[in-house]
């Protein structure tokens, strides 16, 4: 009797668990489908927002023209943004792949460990931290002024890590089959790396490459203490020039009271949101191909 009592307890007592742990499951569940309600309400909203003005804002003279005070078109900005993307790219993907694989390819050495914190360390740093240091450094340290090398450079630090561990992830997920294969056929070290593993990783390493360069067109604070500002097209000089981008458009011509200045940012903002979402659909699309 008393065995059949005790383990009527035990029932009741499991059943008690599992009820409060389903009580406490669906409170979670719908705390998170709450929030992420909550946030998509406020990104359509905003989405919404940047695209009804935006477009209302285009005209040719968007395409056709620089920007002439408040008023004008946004070629020299849209020209300065492809400039700055561009370098920055040159400057950060050879490194931060470079990075990735020796991460990937030797994780024990100790270059390795602190290429990954410093790595890790980076991406935590808020950008107008950046920003400031490549002003005190680079601006007025080495006396370039506002300028397109200032920029890249600070641009790029910002799209290492993103690269180096987008990198690091994709030549580790390479099956170690296939290297002991080609060290079986006798290749070396690089010949594994580059002609073996390099393009297995590739569709990873784009991946990371679009969404640094989606990181670097969306950043103003760094820019404002680099880059500065110009109504001209680019000079073709790398020091001693400002130039112009789309988000500061964006950042300084929504406060101005003239009309025309508000459908400039509106338009700056349309076009980043524009480029944005299609380097991520991009980098989402090669990810999955892979």
């Amino acid at each position: 009797m008393s065995d059949a009592i005790s383990e009527h307890g035990s029932t009741s007592l499991s059943e008690g668990l599992a009820l409060r742990r389903r009580i406490k499951a669906r409170i979670g569940w719908t705390l998170c489908a709450a929030s992420l309600a909550m946030l998509g309400v406020a990104m359509c909203w905003i989405i919404g927002t940047v695209v009804v003005r935006g477009i209302s804002a285009l005209s040719p003279t968007i395409f056709t023209e620089p920007t002439q005070g408040n008023g004008g078109g946004l070629l020299n900005a849209i020209e300065g943004t492809a400039v700055l993307a561009v370098g920055t790219l040159i400057l950060a993907v050879p490194l931060g792949v470079a990075a990735g694989i020796y991460v990937a390819e030797f994780p024990r050495e100790f270059w390795a460990r602190a290429i990954r914190f410093f790595s890790d360390t980076l991406v935590g740093v808020p950008s107008i931290v950046l920003g400031y240091a490549g002003y005190v450094i680079l601006v007025q340290g080495l006396g370039w002024q506002f300028s397109t090398a200032a920029a890249c450079i600070t641009l790029a630090i910002i799209c290492l890590p993103y690269i180096a561990r987008s990198s690091e992830l994709a030549f580790a997920s390479v099956a170690s089959e296939l290297r002991e294969a080609a060290y079986a056929m006798g290749a070396g070290d690089r010949q594994v790396i580059l002609k073996v593993c390099l393009p297995v990783a590739m569709p990873g390493v784009l991946t990371g490459v679009l969404l640094a360069l989606a990181v670097s067109v969306g950043e103003t604070a760094p820019l404002l203490y680099t880059a500065g500002w110009s109504n001209y097209f680019w000079n073709g000089h790398l020091v001693r020039s400002p130039i112009a981008y789309l988000t500061y458009a964006v950042w300084t011509f929504i406060n101005e009271p003239a009309a025309a200045a508000n459908a400039l940012a509106y338009a700056a903002a349309l076009l980043v949101t524009s480029f944005v979402l299609v380097l991520s659909i991009a980098s989402r699309l090669i990810l999955r191909s892979r």
